[in-house]
């Protein structure tokens, strides 16, 4: 009898049971997938540590997380600065005074800042309904237009007249020259990838890969006195209210024979008519010297069963849902925990800090 079965060997679960076990309980990790570390895995190509399943960029303001991450992997000084390529034309992201000046050819943040003013008011934007109008609220209408709408349209699948304005907030605005796109403190990749992190979290604890819980839920749940899921919160539920919704996502993974593709981690593409949202050039990730690169093509996609899924649809109609799915959770016992055991998309850290609250709450029973 174990203590606690835990549903996916993601960052999550594998933190759950570090820290329990640390406590002296009895806990077995389980996966449907063949391998652990859930959707931060990294597999080597190449002798590249390549974002199976797309970029993951570690950056937090919270010392306590970070310390803690630090117990297992050693972090590089990555920054994350992408690329945007409108039909050709490159633009630093997130925005900031270089792309300002490629975009408008202003040299000071005075004459950046009255330039976005003048597309606002230009606009008749008072308060902001939508993503469309949030985002010309923002950095004007020409950015708008070559760098935000054709992206988010086929990030979401939706024009970004019916996308809720908050998507967009998130998205820093400089006028300076500082183009790291996180306000974070602590930034980096892992030294060796992901996956040895995970590895290195579950060390001396067992592990069964390639095991469904929801397929066979009556004899796995029997085997412990409580369990954590970190899989969908609908899916536990056999569905009951519906599927909640969520994006997918699909990659196109190459190995090409040449040092550098497009000399940078992330090109997004922002045009609408280029069908993929960015490019991936995973040796970046660690300041590559290899001879060969990786490269992964992401297409956004509408997601169904069966497909993995990415990012929760957090509009009223989902976030209405998941509140019912919530209260059959309150009810029975099992932590729900992690991006699809609680229908948000979560940035890592948040994650990391999510678990061990967790752990200090569920500690002592």
């Amino acid at each position: 009898m174990y203590d606690y079965l835990i549903v996916g060997a993601g960052l999550y679960g594998a933190i759950f049971a570090r820290e329990m076990t640390d406590l002296g309980k009895k806990v077995l990790v389980i996966d449907k997938r063949d391998h652990i570390a859930g959707n931060i895995y990294t597999e080597s190509v190449e002798g590249i540590n390549v974002h199976k399943y797309g970029a993951h960029i570690f950056h937090t303001n919270d010392k306590r997380v970070w310390e803690y991450v630090g117990r297992f992997a050693e972090f590089n000084r990555y920054t994350n600065s992408p690329v945007a390529n409108y039909n050709g034309e490159l633009y630093s992201l997130p925005f900031n005074m270089y792309t300002f000046n490629k975009m408008w050819g202003v040299v000071t943040p005075e004459e950046a800042a009255a330039k976005i003013e003048e597309q606002r008011a230009a606009a008749g934007i008072t308060e902001p309904r939508n993503l469309e109008e949030q985002a010309i609220s923002l950095v004007g209408t020409d950015i708008y237009e070559k760098l935000i709408k054709g992206y988010t349209m086929k990030q979401w699948g939706r024009p970004c007249t019916e996308l809720p304005s908050f998507i967009i907030k998130r998205l820093p605005v400089r006028l300076t020259f500082d183009n790291n796109y996180f306000n974070a403190l602590y930034q980096g990749i892992p030294m060796g990838g992901y996956t040895k992190m995970i590895e290195n979290m579950l060390s001396g604890i067992e592990v069964r890969l390639s095991t469904d819980f929801l397929a066979d839920r009556e004899a796995l749940s029997a085997s412990a006195k409580r369990i954590v899921f970190t899989g969908p919160i609908d899916a536990f539920f056999d569905f009951k209210y519906g599927p909640l919704e969520y994006r997918s996502v699909r990659f196109e993974t190459e190995i090409l024979d040449k040092p550098n593709f497009q000399g940078n981690a992330v090109v997004n593409y922002t045009d609408s008519e280029t069908p993929f949202t960015r490019i991936i050039e995973h040796k970046f990730f660690e300041f590559g010297t290899q001879e060969k690169t990786v490269i992964s093509r992401e297409y956004s996609s509408a997601w169904k069963p069966g497909d993995e899924p990415y990012y929760p649809v957090n509009d009223d109609k989902n976030s209405e849902l998941y509140a019912k799915y919530k209260a059959l959770a309150d009810e029975s016992g099992v932590i729900f925990g992690g991006r699809l055991g609680e229908y948000k998309y979560y940035d890592m850290d948040v994650v990391v800090g999510k678990a061990l609250d967790a752990v200090e709450k569920y500690k002592d029973q």
